[in-house]
C-alpha cells in the first residue's frame, strides 16, 4: 500500500460508491491536507459537484516557515521516516507527535516525495499535470495564516496544474474568526464549529444550488 493508492484507489473507491448508493444526490467532499491531494488527483472526482481543499500543500521542505520548523520536519521526514520504519515496520507517528500510523510503504513514498523540488509534481508515476489538468469542480481552498506548512507559497506550487478548476481561495487569520490559533489542524476542532465551518456549510449548499441536477435527482 502507498499513499498514491491511498489517493486513487481508495478515494476513487468510497466515491463511486456514494453516487451508487445516493444516485439522486449531489456529491460534496471535504479533504484535509493530503485529501486535497486527493481530491485534485483521484479519478473519482468526476462525480463530485463540489469540494473543499483545507491546509492542502505540496510537502516541499523549503516552504515551511520558521528555521527551527523547517529543521523539524526535515529531521521527521528524511532521518526519522526511514529509520523508525526500518525499526518497527511502520511509522509511529503518534509517538512523535505527527498524528496517526502509517504504514510503512506509505511513510517511505511520503518521505521521498518531500525530497523532490515540486513534491509529487516532479514523481513521473504520478502524472500529476494531466491527473488535475480533468478537474473542472468548484473548489473553496481554505488555508490559514498561522499555518507553517500549507503557507501561500506552498499551497501555490499544489494548486498550480488545477488550470481547469474553478477555485475560490481564501486565507483566514485566526483574529478573523476570534480565535487564538487554527494552524494546520485547528479547522476540525469545535471552536471553529461557529465560527468557521458555517462559511464552508454556506460555500457547498450555494454550489449545489448552481450545479444542474443529477440523474435520478428529485430536488
Amino acid at each position: 500500500m502507498t499513499m498514491a493508492e491511498w489517493i486513487e484507489d481508495d478515494n476513487t473507491a468510497v466515491t463511486r460508491w456514494a453516487a451508487a448508493r445516493f444516485p439522486g444526490l449531489p456529491l460534496l467532499a471535504v479533504g484535509h491536507s493530503v485529501g486535497g491531494h486527493a481530491i485534485a488527483l483521484s479519478s473519482g472526482s468526476e462525480a463530485l459537484t463540489a469540494a473543499v481543499l483545507v491546509a492542502s500543500h505540496a510537502g516541499v521542505t523549503r516552504t515551511v516557515r520558521g528555521a527551527a520548523e523547517r529543521l523539524r520536519v526535515w529531521c521527521v521526514m528524511r532521518v526519522l521516516a526511514p529509520v523508525l520504519c526500518a525499526a518497527f515496520g511502520y511509522m509511529p507517528g503518534r509517538r512523535i507527535g505527527l498524528g496517526e500510523d502509517l504504514p510503512r510503504t506509505v511513510m517511505l513514498q511520503w518521505s521521498r516525495w518531500t525530497t523532490l523540488p515540486g513534491y509529487f509534481l516532479d514523481d513521473p508515476a504520478m502524472d500529476v499535470w494531466r491527473r488535475m489538468a480533468r478537474v473542472r469542480l468548484p473548489l473553496l481552498v481554505l488555508g490559514f495564516a498561522d499555518d507553517p506548512w500549507a503557507n501561500p507559497d506552498a499551497m501555490d506550487i499544489l494548486l498550480r496544474p488545477l488550470v481547469n478548476a474553478r477555485v475560490d481561495r481564501r486565507h483566514l487569520a485566526p483574529r478573523d474568526a476570534g480565535l487564538s490559533a487554527l494552524g494546520h489542524m485547528g479547522f476540525f476542532r469545535k471552536q471553529c464549529a461557529d465560527r468557521v465551518w458555517p462559511q464552508v456549510a454556506d460555500w457547498l449548499l450555494a454550489q449545489c444550488a448552481r450545479a444542474p441536477a443529477r440523474a435520478g435527482s428529485e430536488a
